[in-house]
């Protein structure tokens, strides 16, 4: 069986449960400036997606580039108030991050949410930061299906492509991965059904993070 020297993490609705925040964001964004609110399972459904193609989806409007731009700082603004608040961390995964890291497996995350987010969020609700590289939205110049950011993590962990794992909820994490040629592993904590990640490569399928860092940690 193959021994991963490095697992590279997604964040939101991976490692935690941030939808409630990102609700309240685009709701607040949307209204701001004039748009009709989607229902939340429309929001939800864009998770995952970099900001800017969300704003296009939930508008149903091909926005300008300024119009985007707008937008995104509003999303931050309020986002600065509340993402960290209403983050949650699955249960079980702190402790499983950590001892990865105590058996020798180096722990990054890839996400299209910023960096300081996420670190914030671990230094709120966590009290430390066992992950060893962190790549967020802004530290690479291609959103995620785009492998610069996956590449980047990988590179910045100072492994092999060949010897690390991608866990991601959402299809564009298994497309990111599927580009980048690395293995990966879906998490059903999202919005990406069983049936759809079976249509793209994958090493497994699991219900819960915990079940997927257990797989990892017995190899």
């Amino acid at each position: 069986m193959k021994k991963y020297k490095a697992v590279i993490f997604d964040f939101d609705l991976t490692l935690a449960d941030s939808s409630k925040g990102i609700l309240i964001c685009f709701r607040h964004t949307l209204e701001h400036f004039g748009y009709t609110v989607p229902d939340d399972r429309t929001i939800y459904n864009t998770i995952g997606m970099p900001l800017t193609d969300a704003f296009d989806v939930l508008t149903g409007i091909k926005l300008t580039a300024e119009q985007r731009e707008q937008m995104r700082k509003e999303y931050v603004r309020k986002a600065d108030d509340v993402m960290v608040k209403y983050t949650f961390f699955y249960d079980g995964v702190a402790d499983g991050l950590k001892r990865l890291r105590e058996h020798g497996i180096k722990v990054g995350i890839c996400s299209s949410k910023m960096r300081y987010r996420i670190e914030q969020s671990f230094e709120a609700k966590v009290g430390s930061m066992p992950v060893d590289v962190i790549v967020g939205l802004g530290d690479t110049n291609k959103p995620k299906p785009d492998p610069v950011s996956l590449l980047e993590c990988i590179a910045r962990l100072d492994v092999e492509k060949s010897e690390i794992l991608y866990v991601g909820d959402n299809l564009i994490d298994a497309q990111t991965a599927q580009n980048a040629g690395t293995d990966f592993a879906a998490v059903l904590t999202g919005s990406t059904q069983k049936e759809q990640f079976e249509q793209l490569p994958h090493l497994l399928i699991a219900e819960k993070l915990t079940d997927i860092i257990i797989y990892i940690d017995k190899k």
